[in-house]
């Protein structure tokens, strides 16, 4: 019998560091406060009617051009280098795989981000994901950002949840997306599906997730759960928690806790399986 697969997607910003990526380095190497930054992305989209997160990408680019400062892909790399972490998260990922393999059960890590995906790629944890489904440019022939060439904001992220749910990970693949899948087809049933985001920004993901029989957890800075409180009320998640993924935090043994009833769940699922082939044979 074959281990079940349980995906565990995280929002990024604010959600694995302890802020947006453009904040620890970027921003900054352009001279501009952070709040200058944002509010001029946020006039950008206002006045020419954008996307917000193609208003952010395009401001990028303008100013690195302005200020003559290099914008190769390498150089968006290299700034994953200065990302901090919430407490415990560079060895989250092996003990959370490790407490997968005690329950029998495989564990797929994935990003969806409205972030850059090349930042995210040389950060300390960029190898341990399946597919990081970010933000990312366009490069020419010198390795030059010259586009976007793939845009995720808030709403858009729900179909990368499809594309895991149905096994279609290749973003250029909309055919196979689309196409009638029969559940007992899709490697990774929602009900085996956790979402870890940070805020209002994630409530699209949250609440498929949930709705579908998964689990969505929203966690926090330290005593900041304004965000995560209202999400509660509002049933848009099923827990919330204190951003702090050490062995001996509280989300550690929150999504043990998670694991042990899914794989008790697929247990169940299989019987059922077995007996109504025995019934019906």
């Amino acid at each position: 019998m074959n281990k079940p697969t349980i995906a565990i997607m995280y929002d990024f910003d604010k959600t694995l560091t302890t802020k947006d990526m453009q904040e620890y380095t970027f921003i900054p190497k352009l001279g501009m406060s952070t709040e200058q930054f944002w509010k001029k992305a946020d006039t950008l989209a206002r006045e020419k009617g954008m996307d917000s997160i193609l208003s952010y990408m395009k401001l990028m680019l303008d100013e690195s051009k302005r200020q003559e400062k290099s914008i190769r892909r390498s150089d968006f790399v290299s700034l994953g280098k200065n990302l901090e972490f919430f407490p415990g998260v560079l060895t989250w990922f092996d003990q959370i795989n490790a407490l997968g393999d005690e329950l029998g059960l495989t564990i797929d890590h994935f990003i969806i981000s409205s972030g850059l995906k090349e930042i995210i790629e040389g950060s300390a944890i960029g190898g341990m994901f399946k597919r990081i489904y970010a933000c990312e440019y366009l490069y020419d022939e010198n390795q030059v950002a010259v586009w976007p060439k793939l845009s995720i904001n808030y709403t858009a992220k729900t179909q990368f949840l499809f594309r895991i749910n149905k096994g279609v990970l290749d973003v250029f693949e909309d055919k196979a997306l689309n196409a009638y899948t029969a559940q007992s087809d899709r490697p990774v049933p929602f009900e085996n599906m956790i979402y870890i985001g940070d805020g209002l920004t994630d409530v699209p993901c949250m609440k498929l997730v949930k709705e579908n029989g998964g689990k969505s957890i929203a966690v926090h800075a330290k005593d900041k759960k304004e965000t995560s409180l209202r999400l509660m009320r509002e049933n848009r998640i099923n827990f919330f928690t204190e951003a702090d993924y050490t062995a001996d935090g509280p989300l550690f043994a929150l999504v043990h806790t998670i694991l042990e009833e899914m794989q008790a769940q697929n247990k169940l699922a299989d019987q059922h399986r077995m007996m109504k082939q025995l019934a019906l044979s």
